[in-house]
């Protein structure tokens, strides 16, 4: 068996989902793994500050996800950086974020508001389970992004 596959077997029960945002190394380190690139330490603690809410998921005290809310708080909100160590996906983790974001929107939304996400290519399917739909162009354009 893999050493990934024994992490994923013997850390099944022991994950802890706290609502707080982890420190910003271990976020750093986490993007890392999935192969996302990280800004300076500073500029990413920034941005984790700005976070509307946060989901961070433990075994023992190693950070293996995270999920987050950003946006303006009234119309509009983005969800961001939903991330799950290679070693543990597979084990549902990206499910319990996600259930915890749809909690935290489902009592901050008001009616007539947005919430967005980027989907990675090919995690589409992933997002449908939580009442997200593809942007196909027909009614309301494809989307764009710019990365600086």
């Amino acid at each position: 068996m893999s050493q990934g596959n024994q992490e994923k077997n013997q850390s099944r029960s022991s994950f802890c989902l706290v609502e707080i945002a982890p420190e910003p190394s271990q976020f750093s380190d986490l993007r890392s793994a999935v192969g996302w690139t990280s800004p300076t330490l500073e500029v990413l603690e920034q941005s984790m500050q700005a976070s509307l809410y946060w989901v961070s998921v433990y075994a023992e005290e190693r950070l293996v996800g995270t999920g987050r809310v950003v946006g303006d708080g009234a119309m509009y909100f983005y969800i961001q950086d939903v991330i799950v160590h290679p070693h543990y996906q597979g084990a549902g983790l990206g499910s319990q974020i996600m259930a915890k974001i749809n909690h935290y929107l489902n009592k901050h939304c008001v009616s007539g508001a947005t919430v967005g996400l980027f989907a990675a290519k090919g995690k589409e399917p992933f997002y449908q389970k939580f009442a997200f739909t593809e942007r196909d162009g027909d009614i309301l354009g494809l989307g764009m992004c710019r990365f600086v």
